[in-house]
């Protein structure tokens, strides 16, 4: 029983981090995090631009932290920062660059199969994003385009032309920024933005107005070719364009196969199954953060997730 941790946690997004934290402070003894990336908040840092507004009451829901931890606004490098502090101050044992293979429960103990070795458990918290596994347009992306095409910044070069697929923060965020060094289109399905934040949403008209960015709202992809080693983009209103590289900023999907392999029963939209107390129909495997709710995106309702979850796991 030594070798036993109470509460492994995985996902060493903000979520992670609340929940390992939390049980620290709430006396919880052997804590270990599991993230498969190099660094924790990966999502953040591989999908959020530089400077980009974190806020606590993200979209403007407003939440009330009920736990220990705080949170405020911020960036992406002033939230990065707080959680990296969270994590040393209260000396949480973690292993990063370790992905969870399995998960299985023998009588009253989870063993946690990973590529970094075997642990076991006696709870289980799975808090991993919807973001690690971006949506994909239902159209086919052509082999030869594909190393075109995009979910985040990181390959973007100065002076290409680019469109940005999507209609949340995120989309209007890339578009924004890659317009100060390429031209950029932003196509949306909808015929006017109404997801992102008011602060974003003014943004983007002004950048519309001031001719910095193009639009193409109210209108689908169809589908994508090759036209000469560019992107051949054919709508379905009949009109087509070309581009050097697409971005989709089309938000997160659950991530269905790797829950399955966590033996984490799903309904039939492929969403997991858990009561109020965020517990699966797994007794002693919870649910937290973004895929315990379809709207995503909160941190602050990813902490208070954690703050529950191991309040009734103490109880």
């Amino acid at each position: 029983m030594n070798n036993i941790y109470d509460i492994v946690i995985i996902g060493g997004g903000p979520g992670g981090i609340g929940v390992s934290v939390e049980a620290k402070i709430l006396g919880v003894e052997k804590i270990l995090l599991i993230e498969k990336s190099d660094n924790h908040s990966g999502t953040i840092r591989k999908f959020y631009k530089d400077q980009k507004r974190v806020d606590k009451d993200w979209q403007g829901q407003k939440v009330e932290l009920e736990g220990n931890i705080e949170f405020f606004d911020g960036t992406k490098e002033t939230t990065i920062d707080y959680f990296e502090n969270l994590l040393d101050n209260h000396q949480i044992e973690a292993k990063f660059n370790c992905e969870v293979e399995k998960v299985v429960k023998n009588d009253e103990i989870f063993i946690i199969n990973t590529s970094c070795g075997t642990f076991e458990a006696k709870n289980v918290i799975i808090a991993v994003g919807r973001m690690g596994k971006p949506n994909k347009p239902s159209y086919d992306i052509p082999v030869s385009v594909r190393g075109l095409t995009n979910y985040n910044l990181d390959k973007c070069s100065n002076g290409e032309d680019i469109m940005v697929v999507g209609g949340g923060d995120s989309a209007v965020e890339y578009a924004c920024e890659l317009s100060n060094s390429n031209g950029v289109t932003l196509n949306y399905r909808g015929d006017k933005l109404t997801r992102p934040n008011p602060t974003n949403i003014a943004m983007f008209e002004n950048f519309l107005n001031e001719n910095k960015i193009a639009a193409k709202l109210g209108i689908n992809i169809e589908s994508l070719e090759n036209e000469k080693g560019k992107i051949k983009v054919n709508f379905d209103d009949g009109s087509s364009q070309i581009f050097d590289r697409i971005i989709y900023a089309i938000g997160g999907t659950t991530p269905v196969d790797f829950l399955k392999k966590c033996s984490v029963e799903l309904d039939v939209s492929g969403e997991p199954i858990f009561d109020k107390n965020y517990e699966t129909k797994t007794k002693g495997m919870f649910i937290a953060g973004d895929i315990a709710f379809r709207s995503g995106g909160s941190i602050a309702i990813a902490l208070n997730h954690g703050y529950r979850i191991v309040n009734y796991i103490n109880k």
